[in-house]
């Protein structure tokens, strides 16, 4: 399937029609997150529809508008697809509003993707910050599918977010945490005070890391639940580099520190690879509102090593 074409239509610019199948509220409070499952209703499209781990899809609602969303869900073959949406503006408002049997509007796949191929017989790290974890959730869910599991080697999944209620896909992670053929952790971040942040577990059952020295952290046996940022709980996981892959994604901030402690524990940048998202708007490199120097994420993207974004960074 051609990044530049979508699905093969002749008009890119053209939605296919979808139905809404279900709608998880993931998150509340006031970002809320929810997770639509949605299908082409179209049975030719639908059966044609074939994405990869990291590509994109743009969903619009009839009147609103059209927004940019990372496919969550593991490559199919039966034109169903999933995306998550935090309530930020008109258009994820309105996609909130949605409930199964309704139509939304629905054009890609679109961008690049991770090369999961490439890595069989690798140990695999993902790391997601915030709804950062969605488009990782693509590439674990096929790495570690039944049919896929076998390929690779040791799987380790870290997320974090602000407290317990933003973590996402609670449902699903509770049966991961279950399984014994991949590592868990998971974070919530600081409280803060009048200095700063807290050196003390901001809720029931999330221990506080040793803020001055995460890697000297103590690990409580049976205990994968702290109170941290996310590239603190790197730190305390303390990942080995040798034949291992990160795949990793969240707010920019959290992905330069991210970095840099992987680098401290041996990391290169080709071993890293994350996903961009910056203002893609038309899917198909002709609006430019993506493009970093002669890079247009949209085309070129959106997934990138570490090495290909420290060469964009002069031009962000």
């Amino acid at each position: 399937m051609s990044a530049e074409n979508g699905y093969g239509m002749d008009n890119p610019y053209r939605p296919e029609r979808a139905t809404v199948l279900n709608v998880q509220l993931e998150a509340g409070g006031g970002r809320p997150i929810k997770t639509l499952k949605v299908q082409i209703d179209d049975e030719k499209i639908r059966k044609d529809f074939h994405h990869k781990p990291g590509q994109f899809l743009i969903a619009s609602c009839l009147g609103v508008g059209e927004s940019v969303f990372a496919i969550n869900s593991a490559p199919n073959s039966d034109g169903i697809l999933e995306f998550s949406a935090m309530k930020v503006g008109n258009v994820t408002t309105r996609l909130h509003e949605l409930a199964p049997g309704d139509s939304l509007g629905i054009r890609g796949p679109f961008g690049n993707s991770f090369p999961v191929e490439d890595w069989k017989g690798k140990n695999i790290v993902f790391i997601g910050a915030g709804i950062g974890v969605s488009p990782v959730r693509s590439v674990y869910d096929y790495v570690i599918a039944p049919e896929n599991r076998k390929d690779y080697g040791d799987v380790t999944i870290i997320y974090g977010a602000r407290t317990p209620a933003d973590l996402v896909y609670k449902t699903e992670f509770k049966a991961l945490e279950e399984r014994d053929d991949l590592d868990v952790w998971l974070c919530i971040d600081w409280q803060f005070g009048p200095q700063g942040p807290i050196e003390a577990s901001s809720a029931g059952g999330w221990p506080a890391i040793n803020m001055g020295s995460p890697g000297d952290t103590e690990i409580p046996v049976g205990v994968n639940k702290f109170t941290c940022f996310v590239p603190q709980l790197v730190e305390v996981v303390k990942p080995s580099p040798e034949n291992t892959i990160v795949v990793t994604c969240g707010p920019p901030i959290a992905i330069k520190f991210i970095s840099i402690i992987l680098s401290k524990l041996g990391f290169t940048d080709e071993q890293v690879y994350t996903t961009l998202e910056n203002r893609m708007k038309c899917g198909i490199g002709k609006c430019g509102r993506c493009n970093i120097g002669h890079i247009y994420v949209c085309k070129q993207g959106p997934v990138f090593t570490n090495k290909e974004v420290k060469k964009m960074l002069p031009e962000f």
